[in-house]
């Protein structure tokens, strides 16, 4: 089945102001309706919790209501249909297919609104390498815009990984690595990038979205836009830094949301020849370095808040 990723994600939120001030100064655009877009058009969707056409909550604190992924045609949402009807009941009208997964989060499907992107990427020039940035180009730019480009990825917490995982097969996700009795990382059939999908073994009182992210320009682009975000006084939650499986490199925040947002770039790519890794979750496997946010100081004496000696 032709899935190439995310298109949305949908939350019922306490708090719509709030939500959507975040959204903005995260440096998504505001398209109207609610609906707050990355470069491409992928998005984030906002709803009050009570709205009555949002679908049923999982019976947590999780606001996430609806993931939608993005297909190649038409003829893959008929697939998806044909499928997901032999267990469960589907709709398909107006171009989207609508079901559920075997946790209970409620799922669409629609010919992707993804817009071709033509932008250039970060660019590095180091010895014993052809020259990247040519003489007199500048790397730094610190008026640069910073933009997210492109949905990356949703993680769930799930009471059930195995079973989890199993359905999403169905819908021809592959595993690219693991993390042993804790979750794997999927991608669907549509796109190279490590994972579109990760899930945590959790108990259920914990199901719903821990974090979802967007794909920035570079490693330049994400610390600069999560520069800009601590400065506007969003709390850092975890990163900088650079994960292991995937390679990108990351930095969550804390949002009004009830789950952590994130800023990656740089991600992993694979296809059928590749072999999933596995190893056990702990600190060493989810990060190869992490740095801590701290206030801007020139070497003219020690870091600000440092012990006198």
């Amino acid at each position: 089945m032709n899935i190439i990723g995310l298109d949305a994600l949908v939350f019922g939120v306490d708090d719509l102001a709030a939500c959507s001030q975040y959204l903005i100064d995260y440096g998504l655009r505001d398209a109207g309706g609610d609906r707050f877009e990355a470069l491409d058009g992928t998005a984030v969707v906002l709803r009050a919790k009570d709205d009555a056409t949002l679908p049923p909550g999982l019976g947590t604190a999780s606001m996430l209501r609806e993931t939608v992924y993005g297909v190649a045609d038409a003829a893959t949402l008929d697939v998806i249909a044909a499928e997901l009807s032999k267990d469960r009941t589907v709709t398909h009208e107006h171009g989207v297919v609508r079901s559920h997964d075997d946790m209970g989060f409620a799922l669409a499907f629609q010919v992707s609104v993804r817009r071709p992107l033509d932008l250039p990427a970060e660019t590095v020039n180091a010895p014993g390498a052809p020259v990247q940035r040519p003489a007199n180009t500048v790397a730094v730019d610190q008026n640069a815009p910073a933009l997210p480009r492109s949905l990356s990825h949703v993680v769930y917490f799930v009471p059930d990984t195995a079973k989890a995982e199993a359905f999403y097969r169905r819908l021809g996700f592959v595993c690219t690595d693991r993390f042993t009795g804790v979750g794997p990382f999927l991608r669907p059939a549509g796109t190279h990038e490590h994972h579109s999908l990760f899930m945590i073994q959790t108990p259920p009182f914990m199901k719903g979205c821990e974090h979802f992210t967007f794909h920035m320009g570079g490693p330049t682009d994400l610390m600069l836009a999560g520069a800009r975000f601590v400065e506007k006084g969003y709390q850092s939650f975890w990163g900088p830094g650079r994960h292991k499986f995937g390679s990108n490199w990351f930095w969550y925040f804390n949002s009004p949301l009830g789950c952590h947002v994130e800023y990656d770039a740089d991600m992993d790519q694979h296809d059928e020849r590749w072999s999933p890794r596995e190893v056990p979750m702990g600190a060493d496997a989810s990060q190869l370095f992490l740095f801590q946010h701290r206030e801007k100081w020139a070497p003219s004496g020690p870091p600000p808040g440092a012990p006198a000696h």
